[in-house]
């Protein structure tokens, strides 16, 4: 993969970099790792100090990696399309409150980071593919991966500039846009779609009109359920059980106003009207059920991607696909890299490290997938050397093959010095009240 940073040195240093994250950090020792090498701990501590406070290294730039990986693996993929997920994830740095460039989040007592992340996912399989791109909103503004980064505006007003940027990313595939229930806004879509964006969004319990009337999501959910029209759409997770996946499709037509809150010119607060073309969507609803028809959770999904490009069945497990990106904020937050416990002191050091840790999720995330004879047995190996205990239906998870994998690079660079009969030898000079090497 090529990586391009602005000279070999510095792309030597970010490959160091990414490999002393293959770990499952503590918040005791959340810093960067070194391995067993010929280069000192102090050494290479120094060294990331000084990559992921170089001025010269650019967001944009850092984010290239990921974007030529994404690249790579969709050019390789029959998919007609890549998902894009997006979705903002708060960073808090308690014990730390000493930065002086964390801003103020929801209110004067909340104060961190917040970190918006656009997650390209194969739209073939759901498999995470890496950020594409990622801001940074700290006290004085944002930082970005753009070149040019945008203003701090609210969640929903961020999102057209994004699509407008992503074709800069040159993916080489169409981009579904997906996003939760944040994004149930008519005004949006409507902007979203009349730029030419497809956009796959789980909706609210709103009016409709539906064939010749107007009503509610939940009454024509009611109703093609009771005409038994839901189909089977296959297995499922959900929360660790097994499930399935059931899905019903139909148009609608959305033509009621949007409603925005504007402020008067006394300060106070006021919803008004904004009315806008009829807009039609496919509307898709899902239901998750246990193994036993016991409904676990149920969307209403609308849409505008054309129907040659997926049936309802894969649409809505396209947005079952959407959780990929919670999973890259669980991995980032509390279950590997443990950012919140960092001792990077300003955002643009924290920005730039989270770009190389997210290299190290993408390494993750494929041998997760790979299902090759080769793979499967490095994986079991892995789980071995992480010392974890693993569900006989979950073999494998991305924290379990990053604490197997620290441990096997560590071996790997020690046994690149030291001969395994050399080191047997040694061990047994040491004076030690138990064993630590069977001796048959």
């Amino acid at each position: 993969m090529d990586i391009q940073l602005k000279d070999e040195r510095l792309e030597k240093r970010w490959l160091i970099l990414v490999r002393s994250q293959m770990k499952v950090a503590s918040p005791l020792a959340a810093g960067v790792g070194s391995l067993p090498s010929s280069t000192q701990a102090f050494a290479a501590t120094q060294a990331a100090w000084r990559f992921y406070n170089n001025d010269r290294i650019s967001l944009a730039e850092l984010v290239e990696p990921l974007r030529n990986y994404v690249r790579e693996q969709l050019a390789a993929s029959p998919t007609p399309f890549v998902l894009v997920a997006h979705d903002w994830c708060k960073l808090r740095f308690p014990g730390h409150e000493s930065r002086r460039d964390m801003a103020e989040l929801s209110h004067e007592t909340d104060i961190g980071y917040e970190l918006t992340t656009s997650l390209a996912i194969s739209g073939e399989n759901g498999m995470p593919l890496g950020p594409c791109e990622m801001h940074l909103k700290a006290k004085h503004g944002m930082l970005s991966t753009r070149e040019r980064a945008p203003k701090a505006v609210g969640h929903l007003e961020q999102i057209l500039p994004t699509m407008e940027a992503s074709d800069r990313w040159k993916l080489g595939k169409p981009i579904v846009h997906m996003i939760d229930q944040e994004a149930d806004s008519i005004g949006h879509w409507r902007a979203w779609d009349a730029a030419g964006h497809k956009i796959l969004i789980r909706g609210d319990d709103r009016r409709v009109l539906w064939g010749d009337r107007r009503t509610k999501l939940s009454e024509i959910r009611k109703e093609l359920q009771a005409q038994g029209q839901y189909r089977d759409a296959g297995p499922a997770q959900y929360h660790g059980r097994k499930a399935r996946l059931r899905v019903v499709e139909t148009t609608v037509i959305l033509d009621l106003p949007a409603r925005k809150l504007t402020k008067t010119k006394r300060g106070k607060t006021k919803q008004v009207s904004i009315p806008g073309p009829p807009l039609e969507m496919r509307l898709i609803l899902t239901r998750v059920e246990d193994e036993h028809g016991k409904l676990l959770a149920e969307w209403s999904l609308l849409t505008n991607v054309p129907a040659e490009w997926a049936d309802a069945a894969h649409i809505a497990r396209c947005y079952y696909w959407r959780w990929k990106i919670e999973t890259y904020f669980k991995l980032v937050k509390s279950h590997g890299f443990q950012i919140e416990d960092w001792l990077q002191e300003t955002a643009e050091a924290i920005a730039r490290r989270l770009l190389v840790v997210s290299m190290a999720c993408v390494t993750v995330w494929q041998l997760l997938a790979d299902t090759s004879a080769s793979a499967q047995q490095f994986k079991t190996i892995l789980i071995r050397m992480s010392g974890r205990q693993m569900k006989r239906t979950t073999p494998f998870t991305a924290p379990a093959l990053l604490a197997g994998l620290w441990t096997f690079l560590s071996m790997f660079d020690t046994l690149e010095e030291y001969d395994v009969n050399a080191l047997k030898a040694l061990v047994s000079k040491v004076k030690l009240p138990i064993p630590l090497i069977n001796s048959g």
